[in-house]
């Protein structure tokens, strides 16, 4: 039996916030480190680990501006706003600076190890920590003294183990969609960008808008394609537990039990992080700060994903404090319309690819349920980890039992 020990977060971590990062600064997609921002907890692949990042700073920049960066096996999170009400927490890969909406907690090494840390930290309650109301915020202070319990240290490496390779599952589940997407991306652009689909040899080039394109095809208006609307208001204090993605700016933000718009669909952000184009599925709640297909019209769902996607929206944002994306504007925006018929023969050959991402997203989810209901348990001690069968808690993800009594 493991022994147990009780602390205040504090003794077994160090905690800091991030550092401002001015908007001159940002922008740089390389450099010698990441400097991540709220917003890039919200990437494909950073939902554990923060493998990406959206900007990045040289050396120069780090001594120039005083930056703090943060080391590797730091957990990382929201510090302030409905952001942290989330409880998303990342644990870091490498030498990262963080922005100051956010905190680091270093872990202490000599006591706990950084990834049983990172577990231990999803159960930390941050909204039921956090003070003030209009505008919730998290203080050094009062996080030290949230009491925990930590094991010893071969029954932490144990944990870890046990939790990480169900994230490892997820993972791998993640880079599968990311492929099987990225296979359909190829195809759209080999047929509609680079003009090579089917039967194109016997199609002579025409002078265009957009300059050539093959003969019968046309360039008209986004809106010849897609009706935009934007999303609905759903604080997240009205939102009732459910299966139904909440769809923000920057992707999925919570779930819901109430669907305000059919899937499969497409959603882009309207307001804050914004030409992120997402390809939902399921029916799902679009927020108002995104934008969201209300009307197919000349394409399909998938279609109208990669066309938004190749548009680059964000550069048609207007507003510096708070960039903001009219749909008016993107419904201007002139785009090729290929034959009817010819982006249904797509369709159909790319389609397989989306469902298939949808079986392994099915499953990715319940593993994700399955992690958060053990999670807990392991990190309280409730379990012993030493006779828990991995194997059979990940076999009955397939059947939807629960495998934790």
């Amino acid at each position: 039996m493991s022994l147990w020990q009780e602390f205040a977060l504090g003794d077994i971590c160090t905690l800091r916030a991030g550092n401002a990062f001015k908007a001159a600064e940002q922008g740089r997609s390389e450099g010698d480190m990441p400097f991540i921002k709220v917003s890039d907890m919200n990437l494909s692949g950073n939902r554990v680990l923060v493998q990406e990042a959206n900007n990045w700073v040289t050396s120069e920049q780090a001594e120039r501006l005083k930056l703090k960066p943060f080391s590797t096996g730091t957990t990382v999170f929201a510090k302030i706003g409905e952001a942290l009400k989330q409880n998303r927490v990342r644990m870091l890969i490498r030498d990262t600076v963080i922005d100051n909406n956010m905190m680091g907690a270093v872990p202490a090494r000599e006591l706990v190890e950084p990834e049983l840390f990172h577990y231990l930290m999803n159960t930390v309650d941050f909204a039921a920590t956090a003070t003030g109301t209009a505008l919730p915020y998290l203080t050094q202070s009062t996080l030290v003294r949230v009491p925990v319990r930590i094991p010893d240290r071969a029954t932490q490496a144990m944990i870890g183990a046990v939790l990480r390779a169900i994230d490892d599952l997820i993972e791998n589940s993640r880079r599968r969609i990311e492929v099987l997407e990225e296979m359909a991306r190829a195809i759209y652009r080999e047929w509609f960008v680079k003009f090579r689909y089917p039967g194109h040899e016997d199609a002579p080039m025409v002078e265009s808008a957009l300059g050539p394109i093959p003969e019968g095809w046309a360039v008209e208006s986004v809106d010849s394609h897609v009706f935009l609307q934007r999303g609905f208001d759903l604080p997240t204090k009205d939102r009732a537990p459910g299966l139904v993605n909440v769809m923000g700016a920057s992707g999925v933000q919570g779930t819901h039990d109430v669907a305000k718009a059919v899937g499969p669909g497409v959603t882009t952000g309207r307001s804050g992080t914004v030409g992120v184009v997402h390809y939902v599925p399921e029916d799902f709640w679009p927020l108002n700060t995104s934008l969201w297909v209300k009307e197919f019209r000349l394409a399909t769902p998938r279609f109208a994903y990669f066309l938004l996607d190749d548009l680059d929206l964000r550069r048609s944002a207007s507003g510096a404090a708070v960039p903001t994306l009219d749909r008016r504007v993107v419904h201007a925006m002139p785009a090729v319309c290929p034959p009817a018929d010819l982006i249904a023969q797509w369709d159909e050959v790319v389609l397989p690819m989306f469902e298939e991402g949808v079986v392994l997203q099915r499953q990715s989810t319940s593993l994700v349920s399955v992690r958060d209901l053990l999670l807990p348990k392991l990190v309280a001690g409730q379990i012993d980890v030493s006779t828990l069968d991995l194997d059979a808690v990940v076999s009955t993800v397939s059947t939807g039992e629960s495998a934790v009594a």
